[in-house]
């Protein structure tokens, strides 16, 4: 199979060359070829990372989270918290502008918070799905221009690496606008304009102030790994994402381009859909069993999917959160297949005459993480290898998928990825603040888990907060609400025109990107 696909990529590649004159992007073009189309430029309702890639460089924040996980100011100067914690008083620097000319103040700042949170406009982006309910944000308001007060429901520690996340907008160009322009035709704060967006091949942004290097960034959406490559190899980008594992070595090879390899923060894992939505499917009132779903942890064999589907050794995500901020005494779940049956026959699931003790339905993207429709296939059959009958459906990512896990509807079991980070253990975790939250994509609703933020909310040290998240990630790998897999490497193809370093978190930071000396 891995000398059929070198094959196949080194046809294409001739394919290519044969049709394409290498051609390099202007000096003052910086040409990135990404997966995933985006899915809207609304400051409020984007989630995937690929499309905050995007917009970052379009709208600023009031504060910027480093590549070295510290967090500096961007918009804002500085800040005072108030004496228990739940209001946060950010000043700003005077004479920002929108890209139209409009002066951003702190009434600017308090709309863009206080429209993302609007129920009225039903956003489930990133900001209202993601961060406001991690900081059980209530609400913002101006205190005088340059001064914003953004008031919450309770004292956390992760404010600051949550708010500089919120993209900033200019509230009149955003009154005039219905929801469907503002999707797809922004007014940025930041250092890039959106000049056009031709969905499904390109988004071309033009730089209006600094900091950037580059006047144009363009935005190439080539959904196939192998032309991804080619066109890196051809000098036609600059920088391409998800770099298919048995094309490292060519794009090595080129001598025109090399491949960055990092381990990334993003959590890969099978969920279960615990909602109503799939009442009286194949397979549900089996994995509503936490015995169950305990037992389908040892079906799989991650440490080989690592090795021979993404070409690299891993060792088992033991939980939600990113080493070294994990719970120590949790040891990753073993490929121990005899032992699944075991479990699988003691929770009342035997092999039927056709050895099949249940079905369930796998569905999972295409495209949108590193090798994910061979990762569903490969854990589809080690499920159906111990009696779980399992029908992996493969979907588009953009138009298709992405609509059904935020409306909380794929399944019964469902592979995603959730972006995480190395500067605090809470911020992973924030992914299930609620058994109704927008990113507990399977409504899982464990009353160990959901105590234990009462438990963090009331801890007065650092010792305290930390034996509190240690239970709640010994609940959660107790009950297993996903099947837990890797923290999915990074390749990214860097052309040797520029130069560029990739960072941990998937964020793309294009603003102190140069051409090579």
């Amino acid at each position: 199979m891995k000398h059929f696909r070198n094959a196949a990529f080194a046809v294409a590649l001739g394919l290519f060359y044969s049709g394409h004159a290498k051609a390099a992007p202007d000096s003052d073009t910086l040409i990135v070829g990404l997966s995933a189309d985006a899915s809207s430029f609304d400051p409020a309702n984007m989630d995937s990372r690929d499309n905050l890639n995007i917009a970052q460089h379009i709208f600023g924040t009031l504060y910027s989270i480093k590549a070295d996980g510290s967090i500096e100011p961007n918009f804002a100067t500085a800040y005072k918290v108030s004496q228990d914690g739940k209001e946060y008083t950010f000043t700003i620097k005077p004479g920002l502008t929108c890209e139209d000319g409009e002066a951003l103040t702190a009434e600017d700042v308090a709309y863009s918070f206080n429209r993302a949170a609007d129920p009225k406009n039903g956003f489930t982006g990133h900001a209202p799905g993601f961060l406001f309910p991690s900081i059980d944000f209530k609400s913002a308001e101006p205190v005088d221009d340059l001064n914003v007060k953004i008031k919450l429901g309770k004292k956390s520690g992760v404010v600051l690496g949550m708010i500089s996340q919120v993209f900033i907008h200019c509230k009149d160009s955003y009154e005039k606008m219905t929801l469907d322009q503002a999707a797809s035709k922004p007014v940025g704060s930041g250092s890039y304009k959106l000049v056009t967006w031709d969905h499904g091949s390109q988004i071309v942004l033009e730089k209006v102030k600094d900091p950037g290097v580059f006047k144009k960034i363009i935005f190439r959406i080539i959904p196939e790994a192998s032309t991804r490559s080619a066109e890196l190899i051809a000098g036609n980008v600059d920088i391409i994402t998800n770099v298919a594992p048995d094309q490292i070595e060519a794009i090595d090879n080129s001598g025109t381009a090399a491949v960055q390899k990092v381990q990334g923060t993003r959590r890969i894992f099978v969920g279960f859909n615990f909602t109503d939505k799939f009442k009286g499917t194949k397979g549900i009132d089996a994995i509503k069993k936490p015995d169950v779903r305990r037992a389908m942890q040892y079906a799989l064999d991650v440490p080989s999917i690592c090795e021979q589907l993404l070409k690299f050794k891993c060792e088992r995500a033991a939980g939600l959160v990113n080493p070294p901020n994990d719970n120590p005494d949790l040891k990753p779940y073993p490929y121990n297949p005899a032992q699944a049956e075991k479990l699988l026959d003691a929770a009342g699931y035997r092999r039927g005459a056709d050895g099949v003790r249940f079905e369930l339905k796998l569905q999972a993207p295409r495209g949108r993480y590193l090798n994910d429709a061979n990762v569903a296939l490969a854990i589809g059959q080690y499920l159906s290898d111990v009696g779980v009958k399992t029908d992996v459906e493969l979907m588009e990512w953009a138009s298709v998928y992405t609509p059904l896990y935020r409306d909380h509807a794929a399944g019964p079991m469902f592979l995603l990825g959730a972006g995480g980070a190395t500067w605090s253990p809470l911020y992973d975790m924030a992914l299930i603040t609620t058994p109704k939250s927008e990113t507990n994509f399977g409504e899982w609703n464990d009353p160990h888990w959901f105590k234990g933020w009462d438990a963090v909310d009331a801890a007065k040290t650092p010792e305290e907060e930390r034996t509190a998240i240690n239970g709640m990630l010994k609940a959660f790998y107790d009950d297993s609400p996903w099947l837990l897999l890797y923290f999915q490497p990074d390749f990214y193809g860097v052309s040797k025109r520029i130069t560029w370093q990739a960072r941990r978190d998937e964020f793309i930071d294009l603003f102190d990107a140069k051409l090579a000396q």
